[in-house]
């Protein structure tokens, strides 16, 4: 019997329990377009580097709550909180948290400003607009979160993993973009001009500015205007501490202690989601572990082609058109084009990326919904083949 051919687009496999072993690996960063199964992928990583003896924290932005529901947690919140029936005997243990965008927001300013300033700020109407929607404050606020939780625990020891499962955005490429657009945004022209009379001398108060200001009074409306002033002359002193962690946070990520391990789909969207943020993360030269790719089609087990399979099926019909063999025949037939469809797709991904290792989860019978299905998801991971 001849044994199959190695394609040579065969990527290397990402070897998932030496990265959960490896105790120099302090953080790993779940990415990837939504619906690709983050969630899932990042939970299973966390409770099987638990059982193998870390101290695991795992933080979610899902804002579906499955990770919750998987793992038997009524509800999560911005305070991690362990997890029950993991298995002990490694001598591990999990905890699980769920970002709460507004409250991080709020422990920067309280951490950073006196309690005055602090108050000024956060009944502040526009922070509290900002804080809660701004674009890009989530994906902000979950590596402000990530920087907290390892500053965290290199100073008492709690944990000695953490599992960040990214938010679920319009693009991938938004979790390494906020910082920048938020900290640009603070930083920009119309802030520096709107706080520039609070901080300069009486000579700026020009009639330029009043002209300045009172179109954009009338554009945003007098005291929605006078919300913004206020609220950027008392965050004025946080500006370069947002930059400052901003910039602490990206050379974090950058570190040899961290490893993305980017998540997708056998779809077209999700796989070029998958590639874009591949060669970002390496031109940002941030570490990455490898890919997932998930809901894989388990492989038909035949040597029958799916053009076999319809000629035969069309020979049945020409006798019987309700005949079942036929019937069944077209559904190998489907089957079979799905998996070579998704082998395609995963082979041109390996072309372009050949040195990327990657693991192969296929599609479970049903939802995960608890950890004994974790489990089975992080079996699938570590053994590849």
């Amino acid at each position: 019997m001849n044994t199959p051919r190695t394609r040579q687009t065969d990527p290397p496999v990402l070897d998932v329990d030496a990265l959960l072993d490896d105790r120099s690996t302090e953080i790993i960063v779940c990415c990837g377009s939504g619906g690709v199964g983050k969630t899932t992928t990042s939970a299973a990583l966390a409770l099987r580097a638990a059982e193998r003896g870390r101290k695991v924290v795992v933080l979610t932005i899902d804002p579906a709550r499955r990770l919750a529901q998987s793992m038997g947690i009524e509800q999560l919140d911005n305070t991690p909180r362990p997890v029950a029936d993991v298995d002990p005997s490694g001598g591990g243990s999990l905890d699980a948290m769920m970002l709460d965008m507004k409250r991080t927001f709020d422990e920067v300013v309280e951490s950073q400003a006196s309690a005055e300033k602090a108050r000024q700020i956060l009944e502040n109407p526009f922070y509290v607009a900002l804080s809660s929607s701004f674009a890009g404050t989530q994906e902000y606020m979950a590596m402000e979160k990530l920087g907290q939780l390892h500053r965290e625990a290199l100073a008492d020891g709690t944990y000695d993993l953490i599992v960040v499962d990214t938010p679920p955005s319009r693009s991938a490429l938004d979790f390494l973009d906020a910082p920048e657009r938020l900290s640009s945004f603070l930083d920009g022209r119309l802030i520096r001009l709107l706080i520039a009379p609070a901080r300069g001398p009486a000579r700026l108060m020009t009639a330029g500015f009043s002209v300045v200001t009172n179109a954009l009074g009338k554009i945003l409306g007098g005291q929605m205007l006078r919300d913004v002033q206020t609220f950027v002359t008392a965050l004025d002193t946080l500006f370069g501490s947002f930059r400052q962690r901003a910039e602490q946070t990206f050379a974090l990520l950058q570190a040899d202690a961290t490893a993305f391990v980017v998540v997708a789909a056998p779809e077209p969207d999700a796989l070029r989601e998958a590639a874009y943020f591949v060669d970002r993360l390496t031109d940002d030269h941030m570490p990455l572990a490898g890919m997932v790719v998930n809901r894989v089609s388990p492989s038909a087990r035949t040597e029958l082609s799916a053009e076999e399979a319809i000629t035969a099926a069309d020979r049945l019909r020409a006798g019987d058109s309700s005949s079942l063999t036929a019937g069944l025949l077209q559904l190998h037939a489907d089957r079979v084009r799905i998996i070579e469809r998704e082998r395609h797709l995963r082979e041109r991904f390996a072309a372009s990326h050949p040195s990327v290792p990657t693991a192969v989860v296929p599609a479970m019978a049903s939802d995960i919904h608890d950890l004994d299905g974790l489990r089975e998801i992080g079996r699938a991971l570590a053994h590849q083949g």
